[in-house]
């Protein structure tokens, strides 16, 4: 033990800050690895469309459909088989009676048609689209569709 000064046998009053160091950088080393680890979500290519921008609720529930056509509410996949009943039973949406549903743009418009009339049928009445702000101009060019 460090003594001071002061005299024979009395402990220094200083505080060593180097635990406290080796705490923080182990923290931080922590938090720098799992990070990248908490970005998680359902990799989507959302179609484009010209709307006025609704104001962003964190808290609403959204329904994904990806490339796969995988099926996600929040971020639990969903089997197709299941989708109806599952629905039906989230005491959740059944509460609020409003879902957002986002899906790739690459999904045929007849497979987002059948996940929509599930959603209809399950008794969700406002059922919302997310898309990704215009780039272009509409119709499309005959070119940018070959």
């Amino acid at each position: 033990m460090a003594l001071s000064g002061n005299g024979p046998g009395t402990p220094m009053s200083d505080i060593n800050i180097t635990p406290l160091v080796d705490v923080m950088l182990v923290l931080l080393i922590i938090f720098m690895i799992t990070a990248p680890m908490m970005d998680r979500g359902v990799e989507l290519d959302l179609p484009k469309a010209e709307a006025a921008p609704m104001e962003v609720d964190e808290s609403k529930l959204v329904m994904t459909i990806d490339r796969q056509r995988n099926v996600f509410l929040g971020e639990t996949r969903i089997p197709h088989e299941a989708l109806e009943q599952t629905l039906i039973s989230n005491a959740r949406l059944q509460r609020e009676g409003e879902l957002y549903l986002q899906a790739d743009a690459s999904i045929p418009y007849g497979f987002v048609v059948q996940v929509m009339a599930i959603v209809k049928k399950a008794g969700i009445p406002k059922l919302g689209m997310v898309t990704d702000p215009v780039e272009q101009k509409w119709p499309p060019d005959e070119a940018s569709n070959n």
